[in-house]
Order: structure tokens, then C-alpha cells, then sequence
């Protein structure tokens, strides 16, 4: 894979599986990596994020964080427009 491609949740983890198939065969990790075209570092990466987890899982925790940073992002404008408004208000301006 090209460097920056992004996955879906539902091919991470299948991939995660399709790797532990291997090592389970009597692969080594990084050969069975290297053949899902990942690298280690990115197989333990995902087995952190991801490990045990169904596909609908992987996909809801996603869906959870992108709707987090999106009311983060909201909770952060929000508060600015709250102390312009106050500065205003107290002539600060």
C-alpha cells in the first residue's frame, strides 16, 4: 500500500485476522505482514486500536471518534465566541 492510505475499519480488521491466520500457520509476524502489505509497526498499531474487536465494532468506534472531534472542534468555538461576547460586554474591546 502507498504510504498515507487510509483503511476502512472493516479492512483493518480483516487484515489483523487475516495476519493472526498466518503467524498461527507457523508464519513469522513480519512475513505475514509484509504479505497484507503493511508494516510491523502498523499491524501492532492497528492490534492496539483494534484487537478484538468485530467489524461493525471497528466501524462504530470510528464513526464515535470523528463525531468527538467534530463536537470538540464545536465545544472550542463555542467558548471563544463566549469570551469575545464577555470583552464586549465589559467594554474590553
Amino acid at each position: 500500500m502507498a504510504r498515507g492510505k487510509k483503511h476502512s475499519p472493516e479492512q483493518v480488521v480483516n487484515l489483523l485476522r487475516q495476519i493472526e491466520v498466518s503467524v498461527a500457520n507457523g508464519k513469522t509476524t513480519s512475513l505475514a505482514c509484509k504479505e497484507g502489505g503493511i508494516t510491523d509497526q502498523t499491524y501492532y498499531r492497528w492490534r492496539k486500536e483494534y484487537g478484538g474487536l468485530q467489524v461493525d465494532q471497528a466501524r462504530r468506534l470510528k464513526e464515535l471518534e470523528q463525531e468527538n472531534a467534530k463536537l470538540k472542534r464545536i465545544v472550542a468555538n463555542l467558548s471563544l465566541e463566549k469570551l469575545v461576547l464577555k470583552d464586549i460586554a465589559e467594554g474590553n474591546f
